[in-house]
């Protein structure tokens, strides 16, 4: 090679060693604060929270950790919160049964009208940063739902975050375990819920299409929707901008039905809608679902690609 092309050329490939190694080193990262664990990917861009110890300016009705909040769309969009108005006991995306007898009554939930709220709280008792890489980053959480001072259920919490095809994944799996003989009464509505932020309108698709099914009633398990691979709530915004949060849920799951109500935000995979869930004592419940953030129309393609990798594992 001529000198004066050397010399051309050696500023550049200089600037490609050093370019490559930083962007080779670009991760997701998670901060604590305030009791959560905040997620931001490799861009530094916030993309979800765990809130993993109670938060007293949440105004929940019960004193309660583990649930997400903050999720937001790859485009910065928020979609879930915590204490709305017309539901303060729904929180982000979490798990809790509004009905349970064992050792204790207990609605941790946060309903409150057909077991007791009152010293029923999810306490957090250790959470662990996993693996942090350029394409994820992960977490386990381990919390004890008590009455009264009395422990009822051991729950670990297992999560990825992470961004694929154009979209924002949280995996999380919930492993319960009871420390006596438990019943989950069978209701419409409890366990998994997301709560989308309600804005000018929702409409919610399947693998099928647009659903137009009538909104379920909370008083009566048969009028929840059948289950499907996934359901999205494809949502505009009052300025017109289209955001969506869908479910995936894993085929491997307990029976279910779904709860969902558009008006409300509310979309919640139930394992206790077919009939009474009954644990025995040590007896582990594990459930695995897949929440997914888009920006723009339902990504059904991506949606039906997802779900099918998701229920491969």
């Amino acid at each position: 090679m001529p000198p004066h092309l050397r010399r051309l050329l050696l500023p550049v490939l200089v600037a490609l060693c050093v370019i490559h190694p930083r962007a080779a080193d670009q991760r997701w990262s998670a901060a604590k604060q305030a009791g959560s664990l905040l997620f931001s990917n490799p861009h530094g861009q916030p993309v979800v929270a765990y809130q993993f110890e109670a938060d007293p300016a949440s105004k929940l009705p019960i004193r309660t950790a583990g649930y997400f909040r903050d999720l937001t769309t790859p485009n910065g969009v928020p979609v879930i919160e915590v204490a709305p108005p017309d539901h303060k006991h729904h929180r982000g995306i979490f798990f809790a049964w509004v009905e349970m007898h064992g050792l204790k009554a207990a609605d941790f939930w946060g309903w409150g009208q057909y077991a007791p709220i009152t010293n029923r709280e999810i306490v957090n008792l250790d959470v662990k940063l996993g693996k942090t890489t350029a394409s994820s980053v992960s977490f386990t959480a381990k919390n004890s739902w008590n009455a009264e001072g009395e422990v009822l259920v051991t729950e670990s919490v297992s999560s990825t975050v992470s961004e694929k095809m154009g979209v924002r994944l949280i995996d999380v799996a919930y492993e319960l375990v009871p420390k006596a003989d438990i019943k989950a009464a069978r209701w419409a509505f409890s366990g998994f819920c997301v709560r989308v932020k309600k804005a000018a309108s929702i409409e919610v698709h399947d693998p099928n299409g647009l659903v137009n099914l009538p909104p379920p009633s909370h008083l009566k398990p048969e009028s929840d929707w059948p289950d499907r691979a996934w359901y999205d709530f494809s949502v505009t915004q009052t300025n017109g901008t289209k955001t969506g949060v869908a479910i995936i849920n894993h085929p491997k799951n307990s029976a279910t039905l779904w709860h969902n109500i558009p008006g409300l935000g509310m979309m919640n995979p139930c394992v206790v809608a077919p009939a009474d869930l009954l644990l025995k004592k040590g007896q582990k419940l594990v459930l695995n679902y897949r929440v997914v953030a888009h920006d723009g129309e339902v990504p059904r393609e991506t949606l039906n690609t997802l779900a099918k990798e998701f229920g491969a594992h």
